[in-house]
Formats: structure tokens, C-alpha cells, sequence
């Protein structure tokens, strides 16, 4: 019994003297699935886990009317191997934040300004959508469809975090129409007729 507890007190001893405490970017080195390997901790400042990025209104002047800004391991070092990222969130008004995923995290909004329509489509196809006031948050499951919508006259702000270093992204509307997908097999698999994804590759940039 006796080497049996020696045994256990050596392993928890052996991994808890490779936890480090953080792991700061980097950002020199390669981006790797894993992410950044570490800055020597002798060059670690306090500046590695500070970033006033966000409070830096996004430039909404485009086709969606809104701009995300983010807050991500290249803008704040500190956030290397913590598994966890953020980012502000501007629309104008009529701005909308297309149907969307992230492969990669589930996400949680923060209502800071304004009124958001906010939803998300499960896989069983359930709609769940809510006009969020200031004040209010929601949850977006990871991988799973879903949109923000500004609700009010004026500009909507609200900060998103991450449950991922790499949330990845990918916005529907722009997977289908803003490349060279096709269009005969866009409009095989979406039922779309040919006009219709000619009007909307023409709007978004897409060519084929």
C-alpha cells in the first residue's frame, strides 16, 4: 500500500511541476495548432496581458454595416494556450452580422450599447432568436448557425468572448457567394434560381 501512495505522490508531484502559469505568445515564431511556442519569461512584461483594442470603435462603413474587431492571441499575447479570445462587436444602424459559425468556440455576448437581434438555428433546425437590450448577454454554441442584427436607430455595440484561442469563422452568405463557387452547383444545392445567385455574387464579389 505504502509504494502505491509513493507512486500516486510522485505523479501529482511530476505534473504539477509542469504546469506553467501562462504561456505569453511568441508572436516571431510560427501560429501552430497548438498555437504560439512561449516568450522567454524573462521578456514578459505586464503589457503582454493588457490591450485597450477594444475600446476602439470598428469602421462600419461597408456592405453588412458593421465591424468586428478582435481581441485575439496576435493583439494579446497573454491569451496564448489559455483557450479563451474576445472581440467588440459595432453595428450601425440596419447593420447585421450575417448567419455565421465558429468551428472552433462557443460564444457569449455582451450587450454594451444599443438593441441586438440576436439567434442561432440548432441542428435539429430549432430557431432560438431574442432582442438583447444593454445589459443583456447570450450564448452561442459552438459550430452552430447564427446572426446579430442591430434592432435600434442608433449604433449597437457589444463585446464577444470565446471559449477558444481560434474561434474560427465562417460566414455563410460569403461561403456561397463572395468566391468562385459554381453557380450552377450553388443553385443545385441551394435552390436557388440563376438569376438570384448572379444578383448576389455580383453584390458580394463572387465570380463562376
Amino acid at each position: 500500500m505504502l509504494h502505491i501512495l509513493f507512486f500516486f505522490s510522485l505523479l501529482f508531484s511530476s505534473s504539477r511541476a509542469s504546469v506553467q502559469d501562462f504561456c505569453v505568445a511568441n508572436l516571431k515564431g510560427p501560429d501552430t495548432p497548438a498555437g504560439f511556442t512561449c516568450k522567454s519569461p524573462q521578456k514578459v512584461t505586464v503589457d503582454d496581458f493588457v490591450s485597450s483594442v477594444l475600446g476602439i470603435a470598428g469602421n462600419t462603413t461597408n456592405i453588412i454595416k458593421a465591424a468586428v474587431t478582435p481581441a485575439f492571441v496576435s493583439q494579446l499575447p497573454g491569451l496564448n494556450g489559455l483557450g479563451l479570445s474576445a472581440a467588440r462587436l459595432d453595428l450601425a444602424p440596419a447593420g447585421v452580422i450575417p448567419l455565421h459559425t465558429h468551428p472552433g468556440a462557443s460564444e457569449l455576448l455582451f450587450v454594451v450599447r444599443g438593441k441586438i437581434l440576436a439567434g442561432f438555428i440548432s441542428s435539429a433546425n430549432a430557431v432560438y432568436v431574442k432582442l438583447l437590450k444593454r445589459g443583456d448577454i447570450m450564448v452561442f454554441p459552438q459550430g452552430l448557425l447564427h446572426f446579430q442584427v442591430n434592432a435600434g436607430g442608433s449604433t449597437s455595440i457589444a463585446v464577444v468572448s470565446f471559449s477558444s484561442a481560434n474561434p474560427g469563422l465562417q460566414i455563410l452568405d460569403f461561403a456561397l457567394f463572395a468566391n468562385n463557387f459554381p453557380s450552377p452547383l450553388v443553385e443545385k444545392t441551394t435552390f436557388l434560381d440563376d438569376a438570384q445567385v448572379k444578383k448576389l455574387k455580383a453584390v458580394l464579389g463572387g465570380t463562376g
